[in-house]
C-alpha cells in the first residue's frame, strides 16, 4: 500500500486512491517551487467545502474509552515532526510486507529548470513502522526527484527513485536503485531519458522495461544496472506472462507514424532478441493475466473492433462486441483467469454504456449491465468486492438521469439494487428506499474522499460512503455503511466522510473523520465491523489531515496520521503520528473466538440451495464481532467447499438468445432464428452449436438442470490465419503490400481464391446439414460476425476473454485499459 500527499496553495486534500495490489493509496496536493516565499496554505480554501445537508439520521453505537485503554494508547503513539522541511509535494510509501520500512519523500511539483540553485528533495527513512523517522537524503546526494514519478516499490524490497534533472544538460536521466527497502541506494546514469515510470517485471524484480521521451523501449536484466535498447517508435508496451513483452510501435513507413490507428503489435519472447508481429492496424492493446486484447482500426473511416488472444499473442479471435467509433472507446474493468469485464462506450457525451462478460476464450460476451456509468474523465465506479467471491459494485444512469447503485453476486449474472440500511429510514416521500455507493465520479467531483474498501482477509467486510434515499445524491453528505456479509446487508455506522482502514485482517477498523476547513486530532477505531467505535485524541496540537496509512497486506495494527501543522510564521510542517494498537489488543485469538460462516446466506434461497453462488457453497471460519482479540500475523483464511446441484441461474443466454421477462428460460431472438454463420477462429471454420445455454464462467456446480442438448464444436478447416512469419531481429523490418497495384493484384487473388472456397463450403455444408438435421433438433449456430437486430438496428454482442494478475488491471487504453 502506498500513499502519496500534496497539498495545493489552500487545504485542497485530493484522495487519489492509487492501488498497489488491489490496496488503496494515495493522496495528494500540488504544491509549489524552491527558492520563493513559501505560499501559506489557508485552511478556509478548500475547494469543495460547500455546506451539504446531512442524509436521514441513524443511530450509531460509541463507546467512552477507559482511562486504562487511554494510557497504553498513549504510551504507544509516536509522534514526528519534519521541521525544517520544506516540500511542498510529500509521497510516503511502505516498503515489503512485515519489514516496519516506511521511505517519506519531499519534494516539488515544479519543473527543475524553474528553481534556483540550493534546493534539493529530502528522502526520510523509518524502520520501526513509522515511530521513528532519519534523513537519509545523503544516500540520494541531495537529488531532486520526479515528483510525478514518486516512489516506486517493487517486489520484496526494490525500490527506485528517478531524477529530475534538465534534459538538454545531460546525455541520459538518473535513477536511484535499492534492493534492501532503502537502507543503501545505488546511483545509476541512465542511456536515455524517461518517459514514463519504469515497469517492474511481476514476478522478477531484476527485470525491468523502460519507454524513453523518444519513444525508444529499453530493457534491463540487472535491476537497472545496464539498459539495451529493445525497439524504436515504441508508443505503449505490457509483461504478458512468462517473459513475454509486447508492445505497439509505429510502422516503418515515416509517413504514416502519427497515424494511432496504424501501429503494429509485437512481442519478443526471448528479452529483446528477435520479435514477432501480432498484428496490424492496432490503436491500442492491454493485457490482463492470461488474455492479451487489442483494438484495431482496419480503415481510418472505420470503427474499431476488439481482439482477444489467451495464448500469449499466438491466435487471437475477433470478439462479438459492438465495434467502437472515434468518439467511443471499449474499457477492461476488471479480469481473472476464468472471464472478463468489459465497457462499451454508447455513442455521444452520453456518460453511460453496456457491461459485458465474456466467457473463458475471450470470444462470447454476454450483455451484463445496461446504461453503465462512465463519467466524462473516462473513470467507472466498477469495484470487485473481494472480501466475498463473484461479488461487483457498480452505478448505473438511469432513464430518469438519476445515478443508482446496484450489485452483483454472481459475477455479473444478474444486478440488484442494494438494500436499505437496517438502521436508516427514509423520509415519507421517498417512494425507493436504498442504499446507494460513491465511487469514482463522486471522488472526482470531491464529494468523498476514498473509494469502497474489502479485503481479501477480511471475509465478507465491505466499507463505503453512501447516500440513503431514492438515488444517489450530490447535495447530501455521504455517511459510512458497513456491510458484513459481502453487501447483502448494510448499516450506518458513521457520519459524514471518512478515511478509513482495515487492520489485522478485519479484526479492526480505524478512521479519521474529513474535515476540510478544520484540524483533526480524533481516531476512531472498532474492534466489531463497525458495530461500535471508540474514540481517540492522537494528539495534543491538532493538525490539517493529509492521509492515513497502514501497512500493505491489512494483517498489522500500526497506523499513520499524517498531515501539517501551521507554524507561528504561517508555514507548515509536516506531521506523522503513528499508532500501535497490537499494544491495545494484546490477546491473540483461539478456537473460540471464531464461528463457521456460510457465505450469501443472506440471500433467501430454498434451504438446499441456501448459499449457493456460482455453483458453489462456501463455508469460511471468520472473527466473531463479539471476539475481542488478535488475528495476528499468521492468520490465513480457511474455508470449506461444496458443490450444489445445476439450476438455470447457473447458466447464461448464448449468443442469439435472451432471457423471458415472464420465464427464466433462454429464447431465440427472432430475427436469429433462421440465419447461419460461418466463421473462421484460429484458421478454421468454428462452427458452434449452441441449445441457447452456456454456463457462467467460474460456475462450479455439477448435475441438475442440464440444457436440453449439449453444446458442440465442429471444427473445420477455412483457410489459414495470417503469420506473424519467422521470428524478426531486433533490427529487422517489416514487409507490407504498401503500392497500389500490390494491393490491387492481393485483393483480386484473395477473392477468387475464397469465391471458389466460399462455394466448396456451402456445397459441403447444404449436403451435411441435410444429413445431420434430418434426425435431431434445430440448433442456432453463431459466429463471430455480428448480426443486426431486423426490427431495431440494436447491435446483438457478447464475446470476451479474462483474467487479473493481481498486479494493475488497467494498464493501456487509450486513456483507461483500452479506449
Amino acid at each position: 500500500m502506498w500513499w502519496r500527499f500534496v497539498l495545493l496553495g489552500g487545504l485542497c486534500v485530493h484522495v487519489l486512491g492509487a492501488e498497489s495490489r488491489g490496496k488503496p493509496g494515495s493522496e495528494q496536493d500540488p504544491g509549489r517551487g524552491q527558492g520563493r516565499t513559501r505560499p501559506r496554505r489557508d485552511p478556509g480554501g478548500a475547494a469543495g467545502a460547500s455546506q451539504l445537508s446531512h442524509g436521514p439520521p441513524f443511530a450509531s453505537c460509541r463507546l467512552p474509552l477507559t482511562p486504562a485503554e487511554h494510557k497504553v494508547l498513549d504510551d504507544n503513539t509516536h509522534e514526528t515532526g519534519f521541521n525544517g522541511d520544506d516540500g511542498s509535494y510529500v509521497i510516503l510509501t511502505w516498503v515489503g510486507d512485515g519489514t516496519g520500512v516506511i521511505l517519506v519523500l519531499s519534494t516539488f511539483s515544479a519543473p527543475i529548470d524553474s528553481f534556483l540553485d540550493g534546493g534539493s528533495s529530502r528522502l526520510y527513512r523509518s524502520t520501526d513502522y513509522g515511530k521513528s523517522f532519519h534523513d537519509i537524503s545523503q544516500r540520494i546526494n541531495h537529488t531532486f526527484i520526479k515528483e510525478e514519478f514518486g516512489v516506486s516499490v517493487g517486489p520484496g524490497s526494490s525500490v527506485i527513485l528517478t531524477a529530475d534533472i534538465p534534459v538538454v544538460d545531460n546525455p541520459g536521466g538518473i535513477i536511484f536503485t535499492s534492493v534492501d527497502a532503502g537502507a543503501t541506494f545505488k546511483f545509476i546514469q541512465l542511456p536515455f531519458h524517461l518517459a514514463q515510470p519504469i515497469t517492474y517485471h511481476f514476478l522478477n524484480p531484476d527485470y525491468l522495461v523502460a519507454l524513453s521521451i523518444d519513444g525508444s523501449l529499453w530493457l534491463s536484466l540487472d535491476f537497472g544496472a545496464r539498459w539495451t535498447k529493445v525497439y524504436d517508435g515504441v508508443h505503449s508496451y505490457s509483461w504478458g506472462a512468462g517473459i513475454n513483452l509486447f508492445f505497439s510501435c509505429i510502422r516503418v513507413d515515416p509517413v504514416e507514424e502519427d497515424e494511432r490507428g496504424d501501429l503494429l503489435l509485437k512481442k519478443t519472447s526471448d528479452l529483446g532478441k528477435t520479435f514477432a508481429t501480432i498484428h496490424e492496424d492496432i490503436y491500442s492493446f492491454g493485457y490482463i493475466g492470461a488474455f492479451l486484447f487489442f483494438s484495431v482500426m482496419e480503415d481510418p473511416r472505420t470503427p474499431r473492433v476488439m481482439y482477444f488472444s489467451s495464448d500469449q499473442g499466438e491466435t487471437f479471435s475477433r470478439a462479438l462486441l459492438p465495434s467502437a467509433s472515434t468518439e467511443q472507446f471499449y474499457s477492461i474493468l476488471d479480469g481473472d483467469e476464468d472471464m472478463l469485464f468489459m465497457h462499451v462506450d454508447n455513442p455521444g457525451d452520453t456518460y453511460f454504456g453496456t457491461m459485458y462478460t465474456s466467457d473463458d476464450r475471450g470470444i462470447l460476451f454476454s450483455k451484463s449491465l445496461e446504461r453503465h456509468l462512465f463519467d466524462g474523465q473516462r473513470k467507472s465506479d466498477f469495484t470487485n468486492i473481494t472480501s466475498l467471491r463473484g461479488v461487483y459494485l457498480t452505478n448505473k444512469l438511469d432513464l430518469d438521469g438519476r445515478i443508482r447503485s446496484v450489485i452483483s453476486f454472481n459475477r455479473g449474472g444478474t444486478w440488484r439494487q442494494l438494500n436499505k440500511p437496517e438502521n436508516v429510514n427514509c423520509e415519507d416521500q421517498v417512494k425507493k428506499c436504498n442504499l446507494h455507493i460513491h465511487g469514482e465520479h463522486s471522488r472526482n467531483n470531491r464529494l468523498v474522499p476514498m473509494l469502497a474498501l474489502s479485503e481479501p482477509t477480511a471475509v465478507g467486510l465491505v466499507i463505503a460512503h453512501g447516500t440513503v434515499g431514492d438515488s444517489l445524491s450530490s447535495s447530501q453528505h455521504p455517511d459510512v455503511f458497513v456491510s458484513s456479509d459481502g453487501g447483502y446487508n448494510w448499516r450506518g455506522t458513521l457520519r459524514g466522510p471518512h478515511h478509513y482502514s482495515i487492520l489485522d485482517s478485519g479484526g479492526l477498523i480505524v478512521a479519521v473523520e474529513v474535515q476540510r476547513d478544520r484540524q483533526v486530532k480524533t481516531i476512531k477505531f472498532s474492534t466489531d465491523e463497525g458495530q461500535c467505535w471508540k474514540s481517540y485524541n492522537f494528539t495534543e496540537q491538532p493538525f490539517f489531515f493529509a492521509g492515513l496509512a497502514s501497512e500493505p497486506g491489512t494483517k498489522a495494527m500500526n497506523v499513520s496520521v499524517w498531515g501539517f501543522r501551521p507554524e507561528d510564521d504561517g508555514q507548515p510542517m509536516w506531521v506523522a503520528v503513528t499508532i500501535d494498537f497490537q499494544s491495545l489488543i494484546t490477546r491473540e485469538c483461539n478456537d473460540q473466538d471464531y464461528e463457521e460462516w456460510l457465505a450469501h446466506a443472506a440471500q433467501g434461497a430454498e434451504p438446499d440451495r441456501t448459499g449457493c453462488v456460482l455453483g458453489m457453497k462456501e463455508t469460511y471460519r471468520r472473527l466473531k464481532k463479539q471476539s475481542v482479540c488478535r488475528n495476528g500475523r499468521g492468520f490465513e483464511v480457511s474455508k470449506k467447499q461444496s458443490s450444489c446441484l445445476c439450476t438455470r441461474e447457473d447458466y447464461l443466454c448464448d449468443y442469439g438468445y435472451y432471457r423471458h421477462v415472464n420465464t427464466s428460460e433462454c429464447v431465440r431472438q427472432p430475427s436469429a432464428a433462421n440465419k447461419t454463420l460461418e466463421i473462421c477462429l484460429n484458421g478454421e471454420e468454428d462452427e458452434l452449436l449452441t441449445a441457447g445455454y452456456r454456463k457462467v464462467p467460474s460456475n462450479r456446480c455439477e448435475g441438475g438442470f442440464t440444457p436440453q442438448q449439449a453444446m458442440q464444436t465442429v471444427i473445420r478447416p477455412c483457410g489459414v490465419k495470417p503469420s506473424p512469419g519467422p521470428p524478426e531481429k531486433s533490427t529487422s523490418s517489416v514487409t507490407h503490400f504498401d503500392t497500389p497495384r500490390e494491393r490491387l493484384v492481393l485483393i483480386l487473388v484473395c477473392t477468387g481464391a475464397g469465391l471458389i472456397v466460399l462455394i466448396a463450403i456451402v456445397s459441403a455444408v447444404l449436403v451435411v446439414r441435410r444429413v445431420m438435421y434430418r434426425h435431431r433438433c434445430p440448433e442456432y449456430r453463431f459466429s463471430n460476425l455480428r448480426i443486426q437486430e431486423d426490427n431495431n438496428g440494436v447491435t446483438l454482442d457478447h464475446e470476451s476473454g479474462t483474467s487479473s494478475n493481481g498486479t494493475a488491471c488497467h494498464q493501456d487504453s487509450d486513456d483507461d485499459l483500452l479506449v
